[in-house]
């Protein structure tokens, strides 16, 4: 099974990264190197481990997918927009969330906890099927690149 042993970020459009997006990125990170499924379909020939470079240009997330001596396997394209509404709903649940934690009681926040997973949950569908044919991820993969994805993503659709 192929699988990420190192994941770096490019530089995101945030003026000013909160604790919290830290915190975010930090346990995704950390959880996709415990454990993750990533398997490069389009180049037959590629084996993991691999190392893999999430950056954002001109509105494209770009993937940079290298082994694990550091050689290119593959790099390519994917258009930001199927991402746009998930990711916008994806901030606004987590502000609700993180705001909640400091003021509501568990079952309110455990009710707006579990709209934040669906659409979690639909982001890394999103980013499943837009993958289809280049790599193979499972659900949680899917789910912990989404958060990364949406770090990234953040100031392409937000005024920063």
């Amino acid at each position: 099974m192929s699988y990420l042993i190192e994941i770096e970020l490019g530089k995101t459009d945030l003026i000013e990264i909160t604790p919290e997006i830290i915190q975010e990125r930090e346990i995704a990170i950390f959880d996709l190197l415990e454990k993750n499924s990533f398997e490069v379909s389009k180049v037959k020939e590629a084996k993991g481990p691999f190392r893999l470079y999430l950056k954002i240009e001109e509105k494209r997330l770009i993937f940079d997918i290298y082994d694990v001596k550091k050689n290119k396997v593959m790099q390519f394209q994917l258009s930001l927009a199927p991402f746009q509404q998930v990711v916008k709903d994806y901030y606004q649940i987590c502000t609700s969330y993180f705001e909640a934690l400091k003021k509501f009681p568990p079952s309110k926040i455990e009710t707006i906890d579990m709209a934040r997973r669906g659409i979690h949950d639909e982001g890394a569908r999103i980013l499943t099927d837009r993958l289809d044919g280049k790599v193979t991820l499972d659900r949680d993969t899917a789910r912990r690149l989404f958060t990364l994805i949406s770090i990234l993503n953040y100031g392409v659709w937000f005024e920063v």
